[in-house]
C-alpha cells in the first residue's frame, strides 16, 4: 500500500471500508479519491472532471494492490467466459496532464467537462438518452444568442467532443472472444475495481483478527498493530 497508509494502515483501511459500506458508488469513489488527492477538500474533489477522479483511483489502485487489473465478462455473442488483463500505467497514458478547467465548443454552444456532482444528479434516470440530455444541460455554460439548434440535437457531437477532451471519464474496452472471435465492449469503473479490492482486504483483516482474538484473546487493535511477518507467524501457530 501507499506510504499514506504506513503505520496503522490496516486500521485505517478497515475504517475506510466501514465508512464506505453505507455510501453510494459515487461517494465511495470520492472518499477513495481523497486518499489519492489529500490536498483537495470534499468540494474540490466533487468538482474534479470525471477523468481526473478515475486517474487518481487508478494510481491509488496501483499503489495499494498492484498495477494489473483483471476483468471478467461474458461474450456478447456466444456467452463464453472471457478474461482480460490490463495495466494501470497503460490506462493512465491517456490521462489529462492537470485539473485545469476545460471546455469544448459545439456549434456555438460551450460545455464544461462533467464532474461527480453532475453524474450523481442523473444516475437514477433509467432512460439513457434522457440522462445524457440532462447531463449536457448541466454542463452547458454558454449558448449562442440566435440559433434554431436544440440542445438535444447536439448530444452525439457534444458527447464525442467531451469524451475526446477527457478520455478517462468513461473507460471502455473492446475484448475479443477466443472462441468465436466476436468483440464485446466492456466498461471499466476504477472506483468499483478499487472498492472490490478494499472489501477483499478488509475481509482478510477481519478474519485474521477473528482467528487471533479467539486464540490469544487479543483486541482488534492489538492484532492490527502486529507487523505482517509476526502476524503471519502467529496465524500459523493458531491454525496449526
Amino acid at each position: 500500500m501507499t506510504a499514506t497508509m504506513n503505520g496503522n494502515r490496516d486500521s485505517a483501511l478497515l475504517a475506510l471500508w466501514e465508512h464506505g459500506q453505507v455510501l453510494s458508488a459515487i461517494d465511495r469513489a470520492l472518499i477513495l479519491c481523497a486518499w489519492a488527492r489529500p490536498e483537495l477538500d470534499r468540494e474540490q474533489l466533487s468538482r474534479l472532471p470525471l477523468g481526473a477522479v478515475n486517474a487518481a483511483l487508478l494510481q491509488l489502485r496501483g499503489a495499494w494492490f498492484g498495477s494489473e487489473i483483471d476483468l471478467e465478462l461474458a461474450c456478447g455473442h456466444c456467452g463464453e467466459s472471457l478474461e482480460t488483463r490490463m495495466a494501470t500505467g497503460d490506462l493512465l497514458a491517456d490521462a489529462r496532464s492537470d485539473d485545469s478547467p476545460a471546455t469544448v465548443e459545439v456549434q456555438g454552444f460551450v460545455f464544461r467537462l462533467p464532474d461527480s456532482l453532475d453524474l450523481a444528479a442523473v444516475t437514477h434516470e433509467p432512460d439513457i438518452d434522457v440522462a445524457a440530455h440532462q447531463l449536457l444541460q448541466r454542463c452547458c455554460t454558454g449558448r449562442p444568442e440566435h440559433t434554431g439548434i436544440a440542445l438535444h440535437a447536439l448530444l452525439t457531437e457534444a458527447g464525442t467532443r467531451l469524451e475526446s477532451a477527457d478520455p478517462l471519464a468513461d473507460l471502455r474496452l473492446d475484448v475479443a472472444c477466443h472462441a468465436c472471435g466476436h468483440h464485446t465492449p466492456a466498461a471499466l469503473d476504477p472506483g468499483s475495481v478499487l472498492w472490490a479490492d478494499v472489501q477483499q482486504q478488509a475481509r482478510l483483516l477481519l478474519e485474521q483478527v477473528h482467528t487471533l482474538a479467539r486464540a490469544y484473546g487479543w483486541t482488534e487493535g492489538e492484532v492490527l498493530s502486529l507487523g505482517e511477518a509476526r502476524r503471519a507467524a502467529y496465524l500459523d501457530l493458531a491454525t496449526a
